[in-house]
């Protein structure tokens, strides 16, 4: 990597049904060089020295050994969500990758959404709101 250029970041893609959400993917510009796997698969003996982190979203791009084995650079893969059972740790880390998450990202609307459910659920406030609308 040359001075002053972005660390260079694989995701799937940039908006549509499973990419990285444009306003995501605008914060992480001011930080990395995103390459879309469509960019990496069509260049990939320049792009595959480049890329040093891969961001998982949605569980997307697939991280699989064939992949591990096309990035000499990788140092990290940082998952977007809570867990990581869709990643293969120890496979990862036989490349001497990294692998992270963000585990307390979605604690408290988790939270609140399960208050709400219950406090609905307490005061029947479905069957109100159908039975208003009925009669």
């Amino acid at each position: 990597m040359a001075e002053g250029e972005l660390p260079a970041v694989l995701i799937l893609d940039i908006g549509g049904t499973h990419g990285v959400l444009e306003d995501l993917a605008a914060l992480l510009k001011k930080h990395f060089h995103l390459i879309t796997m469509k960019e990496f698969l069509g260049n990939k003996e320049e792009m595959r020295k480049k890329i040093q982190s891969v961001f998982v979203f949605e569980c997307r791009p697939t991280i699989d050994r064939e992949l591990l084995e096309s990035l000499p650079n990788l140092k990290v893969i940082a998952n977007s969500g809570v867990g990581v059972d869709h990643l293969d740790l120890k496979m990862i880390s036989s490349f001497g990758v990294k692998v992270t998450n963000t585990p307390h990202a979605v604690a408290d609307p988790t939270a609140d959404i399960g208050m709400a459910l219950m406090l609905a659920s307490a005061r029947r406030l479905v069957e109100g709101s159908v039975s208003n609308f009925l009669g």
